[in-house]
């Protein structure tokens, strides 16, 4: 039986991880004439230790955040994909990932890419990828190679997020 995914949401996050993972999702979005939803998590937990916290420091990182969303759905389009768009949430990346945007959406994929934490860091604060694939509602693709099948660190030219 072959599987057709009707709605793949792909986790961007500005990590070289996160952009194979986009570009997998686009050619995987396309064969399967499916739904491409971006989703970029402001982990709102970052600021409640910052004492100078403003809302000046949230609308900064959202106007980022918009503008390289922005730039990942013109390179959507620019490779056929019409039915593509994204949101920003903010919170706790893990549940939203694995669990409240596949409810609301009807994700049948998430594409997602290989954590860029080392050891030290998946110890203490754990792995977004890592809880996703534990406990996402729906398939989950986890992207350890660029379009050429290469193992990502392998790859000499990294690719850089669109900013539009």
């Amino acid at each position: 039986m072959l599987q057709q995914y009707q709605h793949i949401l792909v986790a961007i996050d500005g990590s070289y991880e996160s952009e194979l993972a986009f570009q997998k999702a686009v050619a995987v979005a396309k064969r399967n004439h499916s739904e491409l939803f971006l989703i970029h998590i402001v982990d709102t937990r970052a600021f409640q230790n910052v004492s100078s916290f403003d809302s000046a420091m949230v609308e900064q990182v959202t106007e980022t955040a918009k503008q390289t969303m922005d730039g990942y759905i013109d390179q959507a389009h620019k490779a056929g994909l019409e039915n593509v768009s994204y949101s920003i949430e903010y919170g706790a990346p893990k549940t939203i990932i694995a669990r409240d945007i596949p409810k609301a959406k009807s994700i049948d994929l998430i594409m997602i890419g290989a954590t860029g934490l080392n050891a030290v860091e998946r110890l203490l604060i754990g792995s977004v990828t890592e809880y996703v694939t534990r406990n996402a509602l729906c398939d989950v693709l986890v992207v350890r190679t660029d379009l050429n099948n290469k193992p990502a660190l392998a790859s000499t030219k990294k690719p850089k997020p669109p900013v539009k």
